[in-house]
């Protein structure tokens, strides 16, 4: 289970999530399509179809300052196995093109920790440029935005 491997979740929250967890999650997700008309996707490698985690936009109404109020939060997690190569990017790209042909000139951010290197580069690379440093529940937390 993607959200319940601690290596996955050692840059969001640092803590594996339940089943009970997982679906709420999910259901969260489901929301957002329902709601927003925009979401979360699965994505699975191309060959083997297995599952390697998921990519999309949200509006989790985070209780945070500066607020995130009138954007669209991107956010993208791969299970270790997928991380590293180049995966992420690419599920973000075609994230985003979907996104602008859909809500043309949305406000685009991301929240990343700022030992996440990884992410941080994948979000330079598709564009997002940082805006604000600040705390999200006690962690330091790096804004960006396109």
């Amino acid at each position: 289970m993607l959200w319940a491997d601690p290596e996955v979740v050692r840059y969001i929250g640092g803590k594996p999530s339940t089943r009970e967890e997982s679906w709420a999650r999910l259901t969260r997700y489901v929301g957002h399509w329902a709601l927003q008309g925009y979401g979360f996707w699965t994505l699975r490698e191309r060959n083997t179809g297995r599952y390697m985690g998921e990519v999309g936009v949200a509006d989790f109404k985070r209780t945070i300052t500066p607020s995130l109020a009138g954007a669209q939060e991107m956010g993208w997690v791969l299970a270790a196995w997928a991380q590293g190569k180049g995966y992420a990017t690419e599920a973000v790209r075609a994230a985003l093109v979907w996104n602008e042909a859909r809500f043309p000139g949305a406000r685009l951010v991301c929240m990343i920790d700022p030992a996440n290197a990884a992410s941080l580069r994948v979000a330079q690379k598709c564009g997002f440029r940082e805006y604000a440093r600040t705390t999200y529940k006690d962690s330091e937390v790096i804004l960006l935005e396109r």
